[in-house]
């Protein structure tokens, strides 16, 4: 491997190899090797396009927030997302909104 994957607990890029373990030194977390070369997240935006980290997007539909009275409109593009393994597969940051999950289906790669 050229470079090592991030921690999968703590997305720290800090990780290095023991005797075929990797290792995180911010949170502790161990895995195998080969975990990690088979993991490859695959996330696919609303129209199938493969997404990858530092991707630009635009939001498809209108989005409210819970837990506040902010919305996404329609059209809002994000740029530099980060994929997660997790049921809100995009981490980003939208401006005077803050760092935020979305789901792939609701945005599209943009070109």
């Amino acid at each position: 491997m050229d470079t090592l994957p991030p921690c999968p607990e703590c997305r720290s890029t800090f990780t290095y190899e023991v005797e075929g373990t990797l290792t995180c030194p911010e949170c502790g977390h161990e895995w195998p090797l080969a975990a990690a070369a088979e993991a490859g997240l695959e996330v696919r935006d609303s129209v199938g396009n493969l997404l990858a980290d530092g991707d630009t997007v635009t939001l498809i539909k209108d989005l409210k927030l819970k837990g506040s009275s902010s919305v996404l409109k329609i059209g809002t593009k994000v740029r530099g997302i980060r994929l997660a393994d997790s049921d809100h597969n995009i981490d980003c940051k939208i401006p005077g909104i803050g760092p935020i999950g979305l789901k792939s289906e609701f945005v599209k790669k943009a070109t």
